[in-house]
């Protein structure tokens, strides 16, 4: 789960605050220098501009603008590139605060650059920062967030010795978490019961992290385990809980089961989200029930929330399968009126559909509309331009 370490993020960062020593008068805007960052098309010249930026102790407190850039870098495997952005910054007096170091470690470790991350571990001590358990929960994290999964047991084990750190619960949390994105779900489980035995409290997100799990993977009973447990302790569970458990009520085939909960999610005073709106959509499309998923999927639109990728995900298979193309085209439309990039097989699929049911200006202008929204041609055209590519390879080999 991805909002484990967004949560560490908020609770550990910190920023420091220093006065500008540039005259307000010839200063540039702040929102201008990041909507020129987010703008900025050539990867080099973004670096030089952000190493430019940085040297501002305002811009070096925007978070969003140092996830997106590692994030678009990391996409383009511009990792030497990354490195230069975030070593530069070991200059700045900020990295002598354990939040701004934690930044940069959980940084190297969205772009799946664990060495880099324990390498700034490991550098703190002269770096003047001092460590505590707080940085070694962001390695950690690193770890999961790189996908190592199969390094943060030992770490746990050995580097808290090492480097005279404590643990907590969080600390317990993320390993779990590594168990459960190894599929491990058994070490998952005896490590909540450590965790117990040392004294330490499983916190709702502890909690939170076995259940989408054990949901997930269809241990169904498993997960009910889990939660009763969590409710013996007086956790009270929140939306994310009960989003698992109705994924797990679809994947077991109990849609009614899950369409009975959400009901009675109104007398707990939780309010269903996207994802529990999701799990409907995706529990009456896999029973075949057209109508149950229409009127979900109209209600979702009614509602104050918003669709998300994954109702496109959900959803329109389904309605391909059934040949409601209208509708069908108009998902793909909102997805794309709202900057939702969906999967351009998808895409395809509907247009396609459109073609077959002899809709081709409808068709047609769904392709234009994915050119404006960046999907690549391979991804997305009309069918009769693959026919007419293959009779020109056709002619070329003839007259070769």
């Amino acid at each position: 789960m991805a909002s484990l370490s967004r949560i560490l993020s908020r609770k550990l960062s910190t920023a420091t605050a220093v006065a500008a020593t540039t005259p307000t008068s010839t200063r540039t805007p702040m929102k201008t220098i990041v909507n020129n960052l987010f703008k900025q098309k050539k990867y080099t010249q973004l670096v030089t501009d952000f190493k430019k930026s940085a040297e501002s102790s305002r811009f070096r407190a925007k978070h969003r603008v140092y996830e997106d850039t590692i994030r678009r870098l990391a996409s383009a495997k511009r990792f030497k590139l990354i490195e230069e952005i975030l070593e530069d910054h070991k200059k700045y007096n900020d990295i002598t605060k354990e939040g701004f170091a934690i930044r940069l470690i959980s940084l190297y470790g969205k772009a799946g650059m664990l060495e880099h991350a324990v390498k700034t571990f490991d550098e703190l001590p002269e770096l003047k920062c001092d460590r505590t358990v707080k940085s070694f929960n962001a390695i950690l994290s690193a770890c999961v967030e790189s996908k190592n999964y199969d390094k943060v047991e030992s770490m746990f084990r050995e580097m808290p010795k090492k480097v005279g750190v404590g643990v907590d619960e969080f600390s317990y949390t993320i390993v779990i978490q590594a168990f459960c994105g190894m599929g491990n779900m058994d070490k998952a489980v005896l490590l909540l019961d450590e965790m117990e035995g040392k004294g330490l409290k499983p916190n709702l997100v502890t909690y939170n992290v076995l259940l989408h799990k054990l949901y997930e993977e269809g241990r169904f009973s498993d997960g009910e385990k889990i939660w009763a447990r969590m409710e013996k302790k007086e956790i009270v569970p929140d939306i994310r809980s009960y989003n698992s458990k109705l994924r797990g009520l679809v994947n077991e085939g109990n849609t009614w089961k899950a369409v009975k909960l959400v009901e009675d999610l109104k007398t707990k005073e939780l309010k269903p989200d996207t994802y529990s709106y999701n799990a409907l959509i995706k529990g009456y499309c896999k029973d075949g029930k057209m109508d149950g998923a229409k009127r979900v999927y109209e209600d979702l639109v009614k509602s104050d929330l918003g669709l998300n990728r994954w109702t496109y995900d959900a959803y329109l298979p389904f309605l391909c399968e059934k040949e409601d193309y209208d509708l069908a085209l108009e998902l793909c439309k909102k997805s794309m009126d709202n900057n939702c990039k969906i999967d351009g097989k998808l895409v395809q699929a509907v247009v396609n559909g459109l073609v077959k049911n002899s809709k081709l200006e409808a068709a047609k202008r769904l392709v234009s509309l994915a050119r404006l929204k960046s999907y690549a041609h391979s991804q997305v055209k009309m069918p009769s331009e693959d026919a007419d590519q293959k009779k020109k390879k056709s002619e070329d080999a003839v007259s070769g």
